[in-house]
């Protein structure tokens, strides 16, 4: 048998370690962050459809009411970053909203990309994956929310809804008890200090208080592995947001997270998952 070359040599060794850390890391939940986004348009049939093809765990997308009721899977408060027409989401119809390309923007063959509604998402969900839908609205969408999932004839367990605003956290979890309840938020951080503007102990009472399910936030130096095993402890599962880089993901499955969104499921699937 031949010897390698030291560049090949390097490479299946970096194989090898990645195996080695791996193997001994507990189960971690792979999200595709507005569906497979760092290849495909956000938010479209088609990066959600590209997030499963690659074997994403679950889907995130976000969401907001048309001026007609529709719930659509959209990201900004108004299309104009996406779409091309500086006017809110929730001023538009599901028909005018319907006229916009949000797929061009990313790739010449997307061109002709529509805004889907969470309907047409759910249909895609395939047995044993789930959805988390990002509220980025207010509390009307509930009922209409409801509904439509009650329509999809999904199992519980197969979405989850997650958010910003407490309080829609709050009144969500009290009309849909069956469904798994994120808080998303986003710790700040005294500029002068270096200080957190809140402590873990705050988060926590906070989503203990409403019932809630889990706590969801953004990747930083907040995220420790006290936090986590101190969330865990009270019944809060900890998901982490937006972790691209594997050297990051690593380090967080190795704290104990739950779960990690990504912009790019089928890479940090391929360097996470166990026996796959």
């Amino acid at each position: 048998m031949s010897c390698l070359r030291l560049p090949q040599f390097l490479s299946f060794f970096a194989g090898l370690a990645i195996v080695s850390a791996t193997s001994s890391l507990p189960a971690v939940e792979i999200i595709g962050h507005r569906g497979a986004s760092y290849d495909a348009p956000e938010n479209t049939l088609a990066s959600v459809n590209l997030a499963w093809k690659r074997n994403a765990d679950a889907v995130e997308i976000d969401i907001y009411l048309s001026k007609d009721g529709q719930i659509v899977a959209y990201h900004d408060k108004t299309t104009k970053r996406i779409g091309g027409r500086d006017q809110a989401v929730k001023e538009q119809t599901f028909a005018e909203l319907q006229t916009l390309d949000v797929g061009a923007w990313k790739n010449a063959k997307y061109k002709a990309e529509r805004i889907p509604t969470l309907t047409q998402i759910l249909e895609t969900i395939p047995k044993q994956k789930r959805l988390f839908i990002e509220i980025k609205c207010g509390p009307e969408v509930l009922p209409r929310l409801k509904q439509d999932l009650a329509a999809a004839g999904k199992t519980a367990d197969q979405t989850a809804i997650i958010g910003f605003d407490y309080k829609t956290m709050q009144q969500a979890k009290q009309l849909m008890p069956e469904l798994e309840v994120i808080w998303v938020f986003k710790v700040k951080q005294n500029k002068k200090t270096g200080k957190w503007e809140h402590n873990a102990d705050y988060y926590i009472q906070k989503a203990k208080a409403a019932n809630l399910d889990g706590l969801d936030l953004g990747y930083n130096q907040f995220v420790t592995k006290a936090f986590v095993e101190q969330a865990k402890a009270a019944g809060l599962p900890v998901y982490v947001w937006t972790v691209n880089k594997v050297a990051d993901a690593l380090k967080l499955a190795e704290m104990g997270v739950e779960g990690i969104t990504t912009d790019r499921p089928g890479y940090l699937n391929s360097a996470l998952k166990q026996n796959e």
